[in-house]
């Protein structure tokens, strides 16, 4: 029999569009002798539409942009699917498993797994704790500085903090930090609202655009070095990939160059010793520990000119086409895409196997 994969994707997010490429890419992998696909899309506006089973390839992304006027749902019924000849409306079976295709916030940030959670539906990937906190830089960093991991030096700052602050937040920055620095949205991902700032009216325009996509910012001293990211997959025993190099041809890493203009270079396996790739390795299941991450995850470092290495961030639904960092390092890694997709659905039931057996009820 084959187990029923709820693809969830879409979402209200400023990653929108970012998932719903990452969806069609993994529909069309999943083997669909082992798996029926069913598409679940959340638009813009926070409405959830069912579509049906797929029963062929997904030719362009507007198939999976179902319109209001398909069939709605909500989702505490997310576990029902209309069985293939049904004719009746009760007629119905579960999914066996949600692949949540989600960048960003009301998705990767903890919402959509607690609303799974409530459900005890299994689903890939990390929990609610987890993905809260993979999705606030600050927390997550904080919590790397009580791990012991070396990361570049940091501030945060509120949106109140910096309507009542005024000049003094950027003497704090200066002051603190130096320039250049990097200025953050705390709860985005894909570079989303992201600026470099090398003096003070950079740095107040870069205030402001953080500021579009958060009430929460963080600001971080930039290191001078390399940009490696690695792989991670896994429940209680994580195992890492090879590392990878970003070469961005603009001056950073933002969206354009991780989704539109096709610039940026991705050099896998990255050039590094093994004493640095055992030290990238280490400190990246260290912060899967620290952080009780689950599925997959992808780690982040800077790799600094003299030979330091730096945590910068952790990813927990990183970009999943097949040209997107985190596949292609477990393709070089020798995991094809369709592999991988099956493992971590894999991970997904074995931890909700795991679960199960928790008792909810106390007896004297």
């Amino acid at each position: 029999m084959k187990t029923r994969v709820g693809v969830l994707y879409g979402g209200k997010s400023p990653e929108h569009q970012v998932s719903l490429s990452t969806a069609m890419a993994v529909m069309n992998a999943i083997d669909p002798h082992k798996f029926d696909v069913i598409p679940i899309y959340i638009t813009p506006e926070g409405q959830w539409i069912k579509g049906k089973r797929l029963t062929g390839p997904i030719e362009e992304v507007k198939q999976l942009q179902f319109t209001s006027t398909a069939t709605a749902m909500i989702p505490v019924s997310l576990n029902q699917v209309p069985a293939p000849d049904s004719t009746t409306e009760g007629d119905k079976e579960t999914i066996d498993v949600i692949f949540p295709l989600l960048h960003g916030p009301n998705g990767e940030d903890g919402t959509v797994q607690g609303l799974l959670e409530m459900l005890n539906l299994p689903y890939v990937g990390n929990g609610v704790l987890a993905s809260a906190v993979g999705m606030d830089k600050v927390v997550m960093k904080n919590l790397f500085a009580q791990a012991g991991l070396r990361q570049a030096k940091y501030v945060s700052v509120t949106k109140y903090e910096w309507k009542k602050g005024g000049e003094a937040v950027y003497d704090q920055i200066e002051q603190e930090l130096g320039y250049p620095c990097f200025v953050k949205p705390a709860n985005a991902g894909s570079s989303v609202g992201i600026s470099k700032c090398k003096q003070r009216d950079e740095l107040k325009t870069a205030f402001a655009e953080a500021f579009k996509y958060d009430r929460k910012i963080i600001i971080e001293e930039a290191i001078v070095g390399r940009e490696i990211e690695i792989g991670v997959i896994g429940n209680d025993e994580p195992v890492c990939s090879v590392v990878g190099e970003i070469v961005p041809k603009k001056e950073f890493y933002d969206y354009e160059a991780k989704y539109e203009d096709g610039q940026t270079e991705l050099i896998i396996p990255a050039k590094v010793t093994q004493e640095q790739y055992e030290t990238i390795k280490s400190m990246a299941i260290a912060a899967f520990k620290a952080l009780d991450l689950s599925g997959l995850v992808r780690a982040d470092f800077f790799l600094a000119e003299d030979g330091t290495v730096y945590i910068n961030e952790i990813n927990t639904m990183p970009g999943f086409t097949p040209y997107s960092m985190f596949p292609l390092l477990w393709q070089h890694s020798g995991v094809p895409y369709s592999e991988l997709i099956e493992r971590l659905i894999a991970l997904a039931l074995e931890r909700h196997q795991e679960k199960q057996m928790i008792t909810y009820t106390f007896e004297k």
